[in-house]
């Protein structure tokens, strides 16, 4: 059982002011024409308006409620998504895309070396030759961290949140709690200089590294948006 099982109807109320992602992620649906690939597709609120585009759409993802409420999110929508129960380190598809997608810092999930090996090698296996790979991840500030550590603070009317950082092992603990449900979550975090070597041993090249989901370059922020393509593609 996943952990966003016990919030996944507290998560579109938590995230509804996440907003700004969600046109960059078109965007490169859009350039690719489909089918694209979401691993960690969660309630569907990036693969919704990519088929609203009439693009196809296979979303990947571990829990069960959130993909319930994906379902529900793309009928009331009118649109068609391919979704399927499964992790994002071995997804449930046979066929290569031109487009994989793991939006909004999924791959942070991924705690171990061997978690994010796992999980990039599986995107090296779906991704069609000349394919693009696109993800986005955070590395916390300093002064973000002083902000919020060990104390609840309410994101949205009524659902509150506490982050836990452990600075030396680059890990995060983050509870979520809502009138009915809470939920714990886990997440580690690289610099971008790791994740550069990381992806390079894969086989990825980087093609763009934005700051920003304006398309701004990265100048040492905290968050990294990565464009990559395999380096060996034919």
């Amino acid at each position: 059982m996943s952990a966003y099982d016990n919030i996944s109807r507290l998560y579109d109320p938590w995230s509804r002011t996440v907003l700004e992602d969600i046109g960059f992620y078109v965007e490169h649906a859009r350039r690719s024409g489909g089918p694209v690939l979401e691993l960690g597709v969660g309630t569907g609120r990036i693969s919704v308006p990519i088929a609203a585009e009439g693009i196809r759409v296979v979303g990947v993802d571990a829990s069960q409620g959130m993909l319930e409420v994906a379902r529900e999110r793309a009928a009331l929508a009118s649109v068609e998504v391919d979704f399927r129960y499964g992790d994002l380190r071995d997804p449930p598809v046979d066929e290569q895309f031109p487009l994989v997608l793991i939006p909004f810092r999924t791959l942070l999930h991924m705690q171990t070396d061997a978690d994010r090996h796992a999980a990039l090698e599986a995107v090296r296996r779906v991704l069609a030759p000349g394919g693009t790979f696109v993800f986005d991840v955070f590395t916390p500030g300093k002064e973000d961290i002083a902000e919020t550590h060990g104390l609840w603070l309410e994101r949205e009317p009524g659902i509150f949140e506490r982050a836990d950082w452990d600075e030396r092992n680059r890990s995060l603990i983050l509870r979520v709690r809502g009138p009915e449900s809470e939920a714990e979550l886990s997440l580690a975090w690289l610099s971008v200089p790791e994740w550069r070597l990381l992806l390079k041993e894969h086989g990825f090249a980087v093609d763009h590294l934005y700051g920003w989901f304006d398309n701004s370059p990265w100048r040492g922020g905290e968050d990294s948006v990565w464009v990559c393509s395999l380096r060996d593609a034919g």
